[in-house]
């Protein structure tokens, strides 16, 4: 496990995009699995001035985003369909068949789940995995929990998380209860994964997932055994780590 340190949310941000930037370059037609969130914002809007600025082409690129709610139409401003589209898609040249988001809106939903695990199985599996992490140390939207889900499923999101997620929609009522999420298996089977994380509240996920033990009810944990993993963080994040386990960029 890599950990780099930025000053800041801008310079995590930055590191964050020479790290894709880098992927796609040497390999243009790279599988991206993409998070939503607060914190992978700023990789995006660095990643549309480097496409404006004619410095990257996603026009091979393919796309998996790690979830979705469950039942929020994609229409809606807090669906991170829409998200995705506002804050990336629509800005860059990547095509449209080339973009996959779990369909939190059918019926069954255990098919779906099947055929996004397999859509990215035939799609060559995914290259580099950006991942955000929650308060409680949940990646995607796999909650801390008894087991390590394998494979992308339905879950019921946790209070905590509700509330995190509360101050997107105008009250906390209008927050979706359930989402679909790949599994922590899903997201271990990625070649590279990127972890960021920013802000003083996110220290403790941050110090649990490096130093403690690997525990569903830590979902982050997992990524301990990873082989090739690097967190970028700010400052505040990294706070509770140890100085000599840690680089500074």
């Amino acid at each position: 496990m890599r950990i780099l340190v930025c000053k800041n949310y801008e310079e995590m941000s930055k590191k964050a995009a020479q790290m894709i930037l880098s992927q796609v370059t040497l390999k243009p037609n790279s599988v991206l699995g993409l998070a939503t969130g607060s914190t992978p914002m700023g990789m995006y809007k660095e990643l549309v001035s480097m496409y404006k600025n004619k410095v990257i082409d996603f026009s091979e690129v393919t796309t998996f985003n790690l979830d979705e709610y469950y039942q929020l139409p994609i229409t809606n401003d807090q669906s991170y369909h829409y998200f995705m589209h506002e804050n990336l898609f629509n800005h860059i040249n990547v095509k449209k068949e080339n973009i996959h988001v779990p369909n939190g809106m059918v019926k069954d939903i255990e098919a779906e789940c099947s055929r996004y695990d397999n859509f990215i199985k035939e799609s060559g599996g995914i290259d580099i995995q950006v991942l955000g992490i929650g308060h409680n140390a949940h990646i995607g939207f796999n909650e801390p929990t008894i087991n390590f889900e394998r494979g992308t499923h339905l879950v019921d999101l946790k209070e905590s998380t509700i509330e995190a997620n509360a101050r997107f929609f105008d009250k906390i009522e209008d927050v979706p209860r359930k989402a679909i999420t790949m599994g922590t298996g899903s997201i271990f089977k990625a070649r590279k994964i990127m972890l960021l994380a920013c802000g003083e509240g996110k220290a403790e996920a941050i110090y649990n997932t490096v130093y403690g033990k690997v525990i569903p009810e830590v979902p982050a944990s997992i990524l301990q055994f990873h082989n090739d993993i690097v967190l970028i963080l700010d400052e505040e994040a990294a706070s509770k780590l140890n100085p000599e386990d840690y680089k500074i960029v």
